[in-house]
């Protein structure tokens, strides 16, 4: 199934500091979180951000966080699944009775945050889209085992740019010239 932005939300899973200091690869999540965000603000796609226990860790990324620009909804948690905390449930299920069913995923940690948000979100009726260029774990091994496991759990496994170009759907618009200089 191809994502649409119609259907589309977007989630953001724990994108903080404190966490991207031990991430393989965390340029390139942080990198394409933020691509993932300033596609859905400029597509009119609700954006979701959860935040681990930001006491402790601190908050979202400041890339992150400026792309974001308060266009959206951030909660706090201390739970592993975002579907799991009671705030970020309630949101995810008022974006889905609006017809927002497919759950777009990007964050941090690939093989526990992010795959439990998203075997849940299964669970539930949502359609979970982990981006595989936008997440990340401490070790390689963990981030692929977390997407293999994904996978065979029902998960559809897109990268960014799969992404963008299904919510555009086509080239020559206002919106792809605006969103192409995301991809190059």
């Amino acid at each position: 199934m191809l994502l649409s932005r119609e259907k589309s939300q977007v989630l953001i899973v724990d994108v903080q500091d404190k966490l991207l200091s031990a991430i393989s690869g965390a340029d390139r999540v942080v990198d394409r979180c933020v691509r993932l965000v300033l596609a859905a603000r400029k597509l009119a796609i609700p954006i979701t951000m959860s935040e681990q226990y930001p006491q402790g860790l601190g908050p979202t990324h400041d890339s992150v966080r400026d792309a974001f620009a308060n266009d959206g909804f951030v909660a706090d948690k201390t739970e592993f699944s975002c579907a799991r905390n009671d705030m970020l449930h309630e949101r995810l299920h008022d974006l889905r009775r609006a017809g927002r069913s497919q759950v777009v995923i990007g964050g941090i940690e690939a093989h526990v945050c992010v795959l439990q948000t998203a075997m849940d979100l299964e669970s539930q009726g949502f359609e979970a889209f982990v981006v595989a260029d936008a997440v990340g774990s401490r070790s390689k091994v963990n981030r692929k085992l977390a997407l293999s496991r994904m996978q065979k759990a029902g998960v559809d496994i897109v990268d960014s740019e799969m992404a963008l170009f299904e919510w555009m759907e086509r080239a020559g618009t206002p919106e792809f010239k605006s969103l192409q200089a995301l991809v190059k």
